[in-house]
């Protein structure tokens, strides 16, 4: 029989061993793999100067993870052992049998031994600790997080309890809760289980156990206390009385909370009677008493029945007097968690434009009016400008230059590679990586063109040309919007630059961005991480080469910085020195307290700033971090746990500064939040009887909201022109213009909001009727036919309301596009209207004076 076994006894271990094997062979391959990962992006963070960023990122989320995983470990090993102790100290009373077998476990709980209290420590440790692993960041707030400097109206506590303490002490609860109790339950069972063994009675318990249930309940029950004092902070939070407010009212802290109060005070107490009496066999009477009112405190506190009646008979027949306070509060509140607390405010004097031709300010506003959308110009940069098939313009962005000494808002475009459009027989690795590596140059013009004639550039073809002095020094675009490949550069293929006659000239990167793949190590590795065998065996690849890649911006930013949240849309600027990429970055928050929370495209928050401006260079693929705002804390904050990742302000050159723009996304957000939010008198906001909204307009056949667009007006300071955003008002419900709110973007101004009020009283056109004029026009009609007819598609774009001096005006540019197989939007016409007087010329000064004449006539 022995000799039969042998065979199987020796299959087994050689199955085992093979099993062993190929389980430390797959070990091997997940630790190569994920080293060879980390390994790649280390390369990549040092190219930029951030290596040492990244290894502090790595290291506060182990630190967190290890911090929270050895604070659990040790209330389950600190327990264990006490339990063990406590266990052995247990003995039989004279006389008594011997006790039955224990059984295993509490064998092993009563052994002492670390090889069985330190793997089940660890063990029960992991699913506590993985999801504050998660949030590992907002640890890294709880620590690093300094005072705001604003205290809440509702506790006195700063503002930054709310944003950095608050969610670690909600998230922390919940865990510790379920740690206490479990080690509670499960060592009492050990315990009872033991007990009964030795003496035949259940609940007959040794002193050291009974201290150690002791410390243990009054552990879960502090723990307990902690969560219901939290659940008063919760408050502010409330959703109850939305839609008119957010946070807490009258009901809340006047009944919700006193009971939250008396609750905790009754459960205390009654802990306190209830352990006594356990260790004493005293104090029946005090713990019947307790008991009672605990019953009480807790039956107040889980039914709606006392706040209801409150409510009803109290809040809702005087509610306007009984939740004013509470208005006024959340009010302030949300208008400080949106920056929207220092908005100044202006009346308008909306009167008729006056019979006279156009002054020299007017002139200056007139020119800088953007007649083309980004959308139509992107289809006329595209004909004229692409130059190559394998070119493109992935965005239009709008800016202003000073532009031979005028003030000038301008449009500009990054030419870049699509890869995709490159011919079928040059889609080959060395075209894709080596030669065709970069994009080149931008085209710039004016805002604003006349019809009829030439387009003005003032940058345009490759290499970029200017007559107007706008010289860059390095117009070449290796990072950009595209989804762009790795490049390596430079190299033995030769990069092409640009075209030049029947041939290309060439171009070798010398620019800082990139990892050096000069050893055969990093060629291989680079090889394996981008599954292609041809960086390993290429020799097009010299010792200069640098691979680069994360090539798009919005990519590249995200990568180092992935707690921000950008604007969606980035946008191109040019100085003297090269062609730059601007990200807003926004650090947002749910927890300010009170204020009415934001949800949107993903977007969950109640609080935002636009304190960070990112700038990536087109050439070198340098990432800088600006602080534009040291009183975010939450920027603060990231100074702080990130030395050095955020740049002073000041350090920006100045050439950049100048082009930097407030941000629509946010304005927009801000501006969605005015509209109700501008109602700072708590009986109006109450009434909600002063709401605005964002208006429609036709572009095209389709309707479209009105969404804050950029202009360059002297509505901040008189008499001089500022860039700024401007986001016209409607009341809700209705057609006409009630306010207009606009941001400067220039330093001397950037960040101030003026919103322009026009009387309740007084009737100011919207798009929608002026729409209808246009319509109605019986020369503008007879013109768009004619263009019909001709076999032209008549394409009217956005209406750009805007004032001008005293008047307000409505502006509308109209293109023609061919029906033929090859279409360049042409601007054609210019349509103007003030009040009920509505003008069609070739240019804007054109339509202004006629609109003058026509409304003297």
């Amino acid at each position: 029989m022995q000799k039969d076994r042998s065979p199987n006894r020796t299959a087994r271990r050689l199955i085992v061993g093979l099993g062993l094997i190929v389980a430390f062979l797959a070990f091997l391959l997940a630790v190569s793999i994920i080293g060879a990962k980390e390994l790649v992006n280390y390369w990549w963070f040092d190219a930029l100067g951030y290596q040492f960023f990244y290894l502090q990122r790595m290291f506060y989320q182990y630190i967190v993870f290890g911090g929270a995983l050895l604070l659990f470990f040790l209330i389950f090993l600190v327990n264990f052992w006490v339990a063990a102790r406590c266990l052995k100290s247990c003995k039989a009373p004279e006389g008594a049998a011997e006790p039955k077998d224990p059984g295993k476990v509490i064998k092993a709980f009563q052994s002492g031994s670390l090889l069985f209290y330190v793997p089940l420590s660890f063990l029960l440790s992991i699913p506590l600790t993985l999801p504050l692993y998660r949030n590992w960041e907002q640890f890294l707030f709880y620590i690093f997080g300094p005072d705001m400097g604003v205290k809440d109206p509702f506790f006195g506590k700063d503002v930054s309890y709310y944003l950095f303490s608050y969610p670690i002490h909600a998230m922390m609860q919940q865990p510790l809760l379920i740690a206490l109790a479990a080690l509670l339950v499960g060592i009492f069972l050990l315990y009872a289980v033991k007990s009964r063994m030795h003496s035949g009675k259940l609940l007959r318990l040794g002193q050291g156990a009974k201290w150690h249930l002791t410390l243990l309940t009054a552990a879960l029950v502090v723990v307990v206390l902690w969560s219901l004092y939290l659940q008063s902070y919760a408050l502010l939070y409330s959703t109850m009385h939305e839609p008119l407010f957010y946070g807490p009212g009258y009901v809340q802290l006047n009944v919700v909370i006193p009971i939250k109060y008396g609750a905790m005070a009754a459960l205390a107490a009654t802990s306190v009677v209830l352990l006594f009496y356990l260790h004493t066999r005293r104090g029946k009477k005090v713990l019947f008493l307790v008991g009672g009112l605990l019953a009480v405190a807790l039956l107040a506190k889980f039914t709606p029945f006392l706040p209801q009646l409150v409510d009803n008979y109290m809040v809702r027949p005087n509610e306007i007097e009984k939740e004013r306070p509470y208005i006024e509060r959340h009010i302030a509140a949300t208008l400080d968690a949106y920056d929207l607390k220092n908005v100044e405010t202006r009346q308008f004097r909306h009167e008729q434009m006056p019979g006279r031709a156009a002054g020299g300010q007017v002139r200056d506003v007139l020119r800088n009016i953007p007649v083309w959308d980004a959308e139509t110009l992107t289809d006329v940069f595209l004909q004229l400008q692409v130059l190559r098939p394998y070119y493109t313009f992935p965005l239009v962005s709008v800016g202003r230059h000073t532009v031979q000494g005028d003030y000038q808002q301008v449009f500009v475009a990054p030419r870049e590679i699509d890869y995709d459009n490159l011919p079928a027989g040059a889609q080959n690795w060395i075209n894709r990586h080596l030669s065709y590596t970069h994009g080149h140059g931008v085209v710039m013009t004016p805002a604003s063109q006349g019809s009829g004639s030439a387009m003005t550039w003032y940058i345009h073809n490759i290499p970029p040309e200017s007559r107007f002095g706008m010289n860059i020094a390095q117009p070449r675009i290796y990072f950009g919007l595209g989804n762009t490949p790795y490049a390596i550069a430079p190299n033995q293929a030769g990069e092409m630059d640009y075209p030049q006659g029947e041939s290309n000239a060439l171009h070798d990167y010398d620019g800082r961005g990139g990892v050096p793949i000069s050893s055969f190590f990093r060629r291989f590795l680079f090889a394996y991480h981008f599954d292609n065998k041809n960086i390993f065996f290429s020799t097009k690849i010299n010792k200069q080469s640098k691979i680069l890649f994360r090539r798009n911006v919005e990519e590249r930013v995200h990568r180092i910085a992935p707690f921000l949240t950008l604007d969606q849309t980035p946008y191109v600027t040019v100085t003297s020195e090269g062609v730059y990429w601007v990200m807003d970055a926004f650090t947002t928050s749910p927890w300010y307290p009170a204020a009415a929370p934001f949800d949107n495209d993903g977007l969950h928050l109640n609080y935002i700033r636009n304190s960070i401006k990112i700038v990536v260079d087109a050439y070198h693929g340098d990432v800088d971090f600006y602080l534009f705002d040291e009183r975010d804390p939450i920027a603060r904050a990231y100074s702080r746990i990130y030395p050095g990742l955020l740049k002073d302000k000041a350090s920006m050159p100045a050439e950049l500064q100048n082009q930097m723009r407030y941000p629509k996304d946010l304005f927009d957000i801000q501006m969605q939040i005015y509209a109700k939010y501008h109602q700072t008198d708590p009986r109006v906001f109450y009434q909600q009887e002063d709401l605005w909204t964002f208006a429609q307009t036709m572009v095209g056949d389709t309707a479209v909201p009105l969404k804050p667009y950029y202009l360059t007006l002297d509505l901040i300071e008189t008499g001089k022109l500022d860039f700024m955003l401007l986001q016209p008002m409607f009341p809700k419900g209705r057609d006409n213009l009630r306010s207009m709110a606009v941001v400067g973007c220039d330093p001397a101004n950037y960040g101030k909001v003026i919103v322009y009020d026009f009387p309740k009283g007084e009737l100011a056109h919207g798009p929608a009727q002026i729409d209808a004029l246009i319509n109605q026009d019986p020369d503008i009609s007879q013109q768009f036919s004619l263009w019909s007819q001709a076999g032209s598609s008549v394409v009217r774009g956005k209406m750009i309301i805007m004032p001008v001096e005293d008047s307000i005006l409505f502006i509308q540019p109209v293109y023609l596009k061919s029906t033929a197989r090859v279409t360049i939007p042409e601007l054609q016409r210019i349509i103007m209207s003030e009040g009920q007087a509505v003008v069609m010329e070739r240019s804007l000064e054109e339509a202004y004076n006629a609109l003058r004449q026509r409304l003297t006539e």
